[in-house]
């Protein structure tokens, strides 16, 4: 039973981080594209279209959405670890818990608020000025990204309390960095490295 639920949640976490990875792509890449395009139309051909400036708007919101529930997923986002690598192991997993804790109650309630906002908007059947298109639509980002974040952070959770205090290891961007150097490049790399930077990384 516990293999089917382990499944389960395994195939979920493909699946909602294969949908952030193709939005945000998506997102980014359309926007930039009808951006370039209208510039060049403008300016070059004396004529753009009314409704892409509104579009880039809705595509580049939903690629920084996605991209913000994914960067959960790879530990992207910025944090301050100083106070946590001065406290004792324990302590130190206790606050990481408890700041998880914080973060996936605030993602879900923006879910769920964003979710109910929708319904309302849905009723009201507002409707967006250029493209005419119900507005319940481009709003859709906000109950589903941050759902999805909130998964995200869940995990995170999860993983953090099954791990022992003395593995839960916080490293500076900079030791991470030259970790992820060296499972590519291997050690004559790191070393070169530290040769020309005089050791300051």
């Amino acid at each position: 039973m516990l293999g089917i639920i382990g499944r389960f949640f395994h195939w979920l976490g493909v699946v909602i981080g294969w949908i952030d990875q193709s939005i945000a792509a998506i997102g980014i890449a359309g926007g930039v594209a009808l951006a370039f395009y209208n510039v060049v139309a403008r300016y070059v051909f004396g004529t753009s279209l009314t409704w892409a400036g509104e579009l880039t708007v809705y595509l580049f919101l939903w690629s920084a959405f996605f991209g913000a529930a994914y960067c959960f997923k790879q530990d992207a986002h910025i944090s301050i670890t100083i106070l946590l690598e001065k406290v004792p192991p324990k302590v130190a997993k206790g606050m990481l818990l408890l700041s998880h804790l914080v973060t996936f109650v605030y993602l879900a309630a923006v879910s769920w608020y964003g979710y109910k906002y929708l319904l309302l908007d849905i009723e009201l059947d507002e409707r967006s000025i250029d493209l005419n298109i119900p507005m319940w639509i481009p709003y859709l980002v906000i109950p589903v990204a941050f759902a999805f974040a909130a998964y995200r952070v869940a995990e995170k959770f999860v993983e953090i309390w099954r791990t022992p205090p003395e593995a839960v290891v916080h490293r500076s961007e900079a030791e991470m960095i030259l970790a992820e150097m060296e499972e590519a490049a291997g050690e004559d790399l790191i070393k070169e490295v530290e040769r020309k930077t005089g050791g300051m990384l």
